[in-house]
């Protein structure tokens, strides 16, 4: 047996109850299902992940799937732009993008993470453009979870694929590893030289001497990471758009949360603000219900969310 073999073993055979996070953040009881595989904290056991790469996601937050999406298919999103957008987010309307939320080879490493009944809740096509100077193609370190109001963490994922060469130069994904065994800080606008993109908050009070990791990728690779994460993105030094597609999801089972009084209130209200302003909903949207919007059921059943 290999020495991550052994590790996980020993992790497992010390889990007789659920998780501390999804206790302390459950109001009601909270059944698991004893005939799926057992579940460490952050990752199910599927036959699909291998010793090392589920000690590594345990560990760090995030693995990377080398070649995961084929060619044809990211050529096909690609032709699915139809003008060079820095970003388009919620594609879920956009049959032929929300494709790749539908993807088996992704889902498959997606429900070694929120289990078997999974929802596909932000999609995002990401067009980095060149940098104009002003250095406002960087995005700000910061954690997913902060734009969430739905839980546990522990059953949400991102899948991030990169749709041509992606580098430090065209400005890759940056990652802060092991951060996503932390909580969620507070966020707000970076006071950047130059500016900031709306919506670009970036979190407050994280070592700034942390270890960092360029996730450099190639065409098709694939990064999984938890929303707890702190990562960014750096400028984009070179003359071209540099693209990538995701897609969060979350397991089915997870349930919304009532962000009033923590560290969500200054992004509920700007989501809130937006939306009312594009659709003229009035007063009386939620946060929640501008989630429940969003989210496709893309495999099992819909218990919750």
């Amino acid at each position: 047996m290999s020495r991550a073999a052994e590790r996980l073993r020993l992790l497992i055979n010390h889990l007789d109850r659920p998780p501390a996070d999804i206790r302390a953040e459950t109001t009601g009881a909270l059944s698991f299902n004893s005939s799926y595989p057992q579940r460490l904290r952050y990752s199910w056991d599927t036959d699909l992940l291998t010793p090392d790469q589920r000690l590594s996601y345990e560990e760090n937050g995030f693995i990377l799937i080398k070649n995961l999406v084929p060619e044809e298919d990211i050529d096909r999103f690609r032709s699915a732009i139809k003008r060079a957008v820095s970003k388009l987010q919620d594609f879920q309307e956009d049959a032929e993008l929300f494709r790749y939320c539908n993807l088996p080879q992704v889902l498959q490493y997606v429900e070694c993470f929120t289990g078997p009944n999974i929802m596909a809740m932000h999609t995002m096509l990401i067009n980095k453009p060149p940098d104009a100077g002003k250095k406002t193609s960087r995005h700000p370190m910061h954690q997913d979870l902060h734009y969430f109001p739905f839980r546990p963490a522990d059953k949400i994922v991102c899948a991030w694929t990169a749709m041509e060469k992606v580098n430090r130069q065209n400005g890759c994904l940056v990652v802060l590893p092991g951060t996503h065994t932390g909580t969620l800080k507070e966020h707000d606008y970076p006071e950047w030289e130059g500016g900031v993109n709306k919506m670009y908050h970036g979190v407050r009070g994280y070592d700034p001497q942390h270890p960092r990791v360029h996730l450099e990728m190639e065409k098709g690779d694939t990064v999984f990471f938890h929303p707890l994460l702190i990562h960014g993105s750096g400028m984009n030094q070179t003359q071209g758009f540099r693209k990538a597609i995701s897609c969060h999801y979350a397991s089915s089972d997870c349930f919304y949360i009532d962000v009033k009084g923590t560290t969500q209130e200054n992004i509920e209200q700007e989501v809130k603000d937006i939306t009312n302003r594009k659709y003229e909903l009035g007063s009386d949207i939620t946060f929640q219900d501008t989630w429940a919007f969003r989210g496709r059921l893309v495999q099992g059943e819909r218990t919750s969310l």
